[in-house]
């Protein structure tokens, strides 16, 4: 079995972020993408050094030497090791960097709410409505 490259913490609470891992998950042919579902009971978000509001608010991703990166820089990670890096390269762009972080973060707040006009279900244990936190420290992906 492969090391990881990287890991990506997902709400398997969120219809979007299920469907999201499971698509990243089978095109990952060489094992280099682990998730953690940080809704899951034995989730703890303080064996990475932050909070579980801080991880319910936006997308983090954790590589194997503890550096985290957050929101979309996550995806980019994670698209870049199942081969797909491609895909998000833009989001790198002066600019368009600033934009896709803005958007994804009203996603992330909003994501229980737009998942139920697409059928998806209300958020059942309530740690799903948990607003973002600003953090101050060695985390990467605010840039």
């Amino acid at each position: 079995m492969n090391q990881w490259e990287f890991k990506l913490l997902y709400d398997g609470q969120c219809p979007f972020c299920r469907r999201e891992v499971n698509w990243l998950q089978r095109r990952d042919r060489q094992g280099r993408l682990a998730v953690e579902d940080i809704s899951a009971p034995d989730f703890a978000a303080s064996n990475y050094g932050l909070t579980q509001a801080e991880v319910m608010g936006v997308m983090h991703g954790v590589f194997p030497d503890g550096q985290i990166v957050r929101k979309v820089a996550a995806f980019r990670e994670a698209y870049r090791v199942v081969g797909l890096g491609w895909l998000l390269a833009p989001t790198r762009w002066p600019g368009l960097r600033w934009v896709a972080d803005r958007f994804y973060e009203w996603f992330a707040r909003n994501r229980v709410a737009i998942g139920s006009y697409f059928g998806g279900p209300a958020c059942e244990t309530g740690t799903c409505a948990v607003q973002p936190t600003k953090k101050v420290g060695p985390t990467t992906g605010n840039d």
